[in-house]
């Protein structure tokens, strides 16, 4: 008997869990091994991260467990990886060394706050699951002063949704009759507020979260982080509550393998091929430039196409046949305005001359589409 090919992924979020059910959909445990490796035994779609802010939502009743992929065929192992050794093809992690035929790239993005001086003392990371109670609690005392939310290095994931924290923290804050005592300033780096998406759809986002009060600041680029203010390039501000998203980097063997150059990610094109052989990329810890100027943004639904697209050409690679698949560049994330409704945001970065992107209308029913998402993916990977 052969050996039974064996496909290693690294990292169990949007990525991985769609590459591994799109390969297993295709082709059976006696055809081929399938093994997901992440550090934490949960899933949890991103944006219930601000329903647990806002305390409509508890972090347990948000996740899904890794461990039910074993059900699927799917072996999972909870542990650290330590190394990649691309020449002799297998990962080191903390418990074991493990050899593949292909690998899988989906580690996504690691939040380095550690980065702005300052930050981590004086303020939150509204992207760290680990303090999201914190800031809820914070936000229910609060009653009056100053509310920053500022973002803190370019790219960063999910691009709407430190937008839609702000508009789900002015709804907190009308409904406990406190919000005309509190200000809410938003600083971001980037000339527009959305800049992947263009700036037709960035004045309706600018429109959307001006139409609550929320004061946009641009091209606001920090420097560092002192108590109770922000200290950028041209300028400082005050703040009596501080929620930051940090920079983001590539996790730190992404580095030591010689897959990217800090402080970027790994670069690759619409098949999702690295330059090494059978081993992909996909997904936050990628870097795929569009235009000048322009990548795909990192949000987990752009991460679940390009799992898609890796899964077929690995399952025709496996069935020798001709590989063909290359990732659309489409996709659409919700943005939640703080009055039971949400609009889309629907993008196709490949559409020529220019990529596209619109935004819909703000209704109740894109609410509940937002809710049915995060289910869907739920349950048919888990």
């Amino acid at each position: 008997m052969t050996d039974i090919p064996h496909v290693v992924i690294l990292g169990g979020g949007f990525g991985g869990l769609s590459t591994a059910n799109e390969i297993r959909n295709s082709l059976s445990s006696s055809q081929v091994k399938i093994t997901i490796i992440d550090k934490k035994d949960w899933f949890m779609v991103g944006f219930a991260k601000l329903w647990i802010i806002n305390g409509t939502r508890t972090f347990e009743n948000s996740i899904g467990h890794l461990n039910e992929l074993e059900k699927k065929a799917i072996n999972f192992l909870k542990d650290e990886i330590l190394s990649i050794d691309l020449q002799n093809k297998n990962v080191k992690t903390k418990q074991q060394n493990i050899s593949y035929d292909f690998l899988v790239i989906s580690l996504g993005a690691v939040l380095a706050p550690e980065k702005i001086p300052g930050l981590t003392d004086n303020g939150f990371n509204l992207y760290d699951h680990e303090q999201l109670s914190e800031i809820h609690n914070k936000l229910e005392k609060i009653d009056s002063g100053k509310i920053a939310i500022s973002i803190m290095g370019m790219p960063y994931k999910c691009p709407p949704a430190p937008f839609e924290a702000s508009l789900l923290i002015d709804s907190m804050l009308r409904k406990r009759g406190v919000r005309d005592d509190v200000q809410i300033d938003f600083y971001s780096p980037a000339p527009i507020t959305l800049p992947a998406a263009g700036p037709e759809v960035s004045k309706k986002i600018l429109q959307l979260v001006n139409s609550e009060k929320i004061v946009f600041h641009n091209s606001s680029k920090i420097k560092s982080v002192e108590s109770n203010k922000l200290i950028f390039e041209n300028g400082e501000s005050e703040f009596d509550l501080l929620l930051a998203v940090p920079p983001h980097v590539a996790p730190k063997i992404i580095y030591d393998s010689g897959l990217a150059k800090e402080p970027g990610f790994i670069p690759i094109n619409r098949d999702c091929k690295t330059p090494f052989e059978n081993v992909f990329a996909i997904g936050d810890v990628t870097s795929l430039v569009v235009a000048e100027n322009m990548a795909v943004p990192k949000a987990g639904v752009f991460a679940e196409g390009e799992g898609t697209v890796v899964a077929k050409n690995i399952v025709s690679k496996l069935q020798s046949k001709e590989e063909s698949e290359l990732f659309d560049g489409k996709g659409g994330c919700f943005i939640e305005s703080g009055r039971d409704t949400a609009s889309v945001i629907e993008v196709d970065m490949f559409s020529q001359p220019k990529p596209s992107t619109s935004i819909s209308e703000q209704t109740s029913e894109n609410l509940s589409s937002k809710f049915e998402f995060e289910k869907e993916r739920l349950s048919k990977w888990l």
